[in-house]
């Protein structure tokens, strides 16, 4: 995936992981997208790990790890918060 795909990738997964666990967390558009990213990677990591598969594009279980990456990133924030 290019760049441009991340960043896209990036904003879809940070919208859709802030929808699943609203609340007050700071940041804009710009945090929502590190932070799709970044749970693009951590999903990735921990899919590839357990043998789930990894971030390849586009398609359902690539954004599912990564949604799912963003929301394990949300939780830990909020602990570490706290």
């Amino acid at each position: 995936m290019g760049i441009l795909s991340w960043i896209v990738m990036g904003l879809i997964v940070g919208l859709v992981a802030k929808f699943i666990m609203p609340g007050k967390d700071p940041g804009g558009i710009f945090i929502t997208i590190l932070l799709g990213i970044a749970g693009a990677f951590v999903g990735g990591f921990i899919g590839s790990f357990l043998g789930l598969g990894s971030i390849t594009g586009f398609n359902l279980g690539s954004i599912v790890l990564a949604i799912g990456g963003a929301i394990l990133l949300l939780i830990l924030y909020r602990v570490i918060k706290k």
